[in-house]
């Protein structure tokens, strides 16, 4: 009876087996989903570097755009601290120019012509790491730095370093301290 049983257990598992030479899809693999929002929210749950690469793409992409923003202080791809500078940094602004009125990812107020041309990341744990990215932006080429720390299941960005500059936190604490 015991190898009857078995029989049909490895018979059931052979029909539910990906076909000879297919390599089986790995279940933490992220949907091919378009530049935007929900690609980064599912990339920031895959990896670091898949993270970054997909903050990245909705600038690579012409028209991708990252839809409807978050209010300032309350966006997925920055950690709570982050999110918190924020927040102060436009409260305190009273309806005037933020510190912050840049997109810190591309270092711009609008991207045109955009590529990215490296990302490499180095994980100093299992809840940090940094992606030293290059990118070309409207034919100038910028260097930075993203500190990344995963919170909950997702990977978000910590602070962004930027050769010559202050880190993005030391910038906004300066504005609202």
């Amino acid at each position: 009876m015991r190898h009857v049983l078995i029989a049909v257990v490895a018979a059931g598992l052979a029909a539910c087996s990906s076909p000879e030479g297919a390599a089986p899809e790995p279940a933490d693999a992220p949907a091919a989903l378009p530049p935007g929002r929900p690609a980064i929210y599912e990339a920031a749950k895959v990896g670091p570097e898949e993270f970054v690469r997909a903050l990245y793409a909705v600038h690579v992409t012409p028209g991708a755009g990252m839809g409807e923003a978050p209010p300032p202080g309350r966006d997925p791809i920055y950690d709570r601290m982050l999110n918190a500078m924020i927040g102060e940094d436009f409260r305190k602004a009273d309806g005037e120019v933020p510190t912050l009125n840049y997109d810190p990812i591309c270092a711009c107020q609008d991207s045109g012509d955009f590529t990215l041309d490296s990302v490499a990341v180095t994980q100093s744990g299992p809840q940090a790491a940094e992606a030293a990215v290059v990118f070309t932006n409207m034919g100038e080429t910028k260097r930075q730095t993203l500190k990344l720390v995963k919170e909950g299941a997702m990977w978000k960005v910590n602070d962004v370093l930027v050769p010559g500059q202050k880190p993005l936190t030391e910038q906004l604490m300066a504005a609202i301290s």
